[in-house]
């Protein structure tokens, strides 16, 4: 896996007139993850797309080296298209990937267009384009939102065994997140 790291300097989100958190710091190493949490509107999301580069920092620094997969509520995936024609897609421009759908579930939906797909099925879709990139940073935001029993265990395995391979994780979501090491950030400690 290529290096990677992320690293946040008194980094602040202000929306409008409201700052949202300042003074936030942290650091991600190879093999470490930190899970975000905070009430709604607090932030989280915000964050991961600070660290994802799609937001500016109000003050601040972030520093992240590797390529980023990303999964939030926007699953990426053309829903006009069968599950095999969208992923092939992505495919074109991440390179080949390992064999994932069987495990993730998808292996019977290759020919169902993504816009038939429960919640719970294109948040697996997504997974099974975060895996396709081999990215070693992954942002999660809500990543078990939608998904059952089984799936939210699928995914917090997935997420732990990104880790041990040396990638780093970090996890915005209300939920509990099952990841032996995991460090947690409550954005409301940061409220101004």
């Amino acid at each position: 896996m290529q290096e990677c790291r992320i690293a946040a300097k008194d980094i602040a989100c202000r929306r409008g007139e409201r700052v949202l958190f300042a003074s936030v710091s942290f650091a991600l190493l190879p093999g470490q993850a930190l899970h975000v949490v905070g009430p709604n509107g607090i932030g989280k999301t915000s964050l991961i797309r600070m660290i994802a580069g799609l937001l500016g920092t109000w003050s601040g620094t972030i520093e992240r080296e590797g390529e980023v997969g990303l999964v939030d509520e926007r699953h990426a995936l053309d829903s006009s298209l069968p599950l095999r024609k969208a992923l092939a897609f992505w495919q074109r421009l991440d390179g080949p990937a390992v064999d994932r759908l069987a495990r993730l579930g998808l292996a019977d939906l290759l020919d169902v267009p993504v816009g038939y797909f429960s919640t719970g099925q294109k948040k697996r879709a997504a997974f099974a384009r975060l895996l396709g990139q081999h990215a070693p940073v992954w942002l999660l935001d809500e990543p078990l939102n939608g998904l059952d029993a089984d799936g939210a265990a699928l995914v917090q395995e997935l997420a732990g065994e990104h880790c041990r391979a040396g990638g780093v994780c970090l996890i915005a979501s209300h939920q509990p997140f099952a990841l032996d090491g995991v460090a947690r950030l409550d954005l409301a400690d940061f409220v101004p």
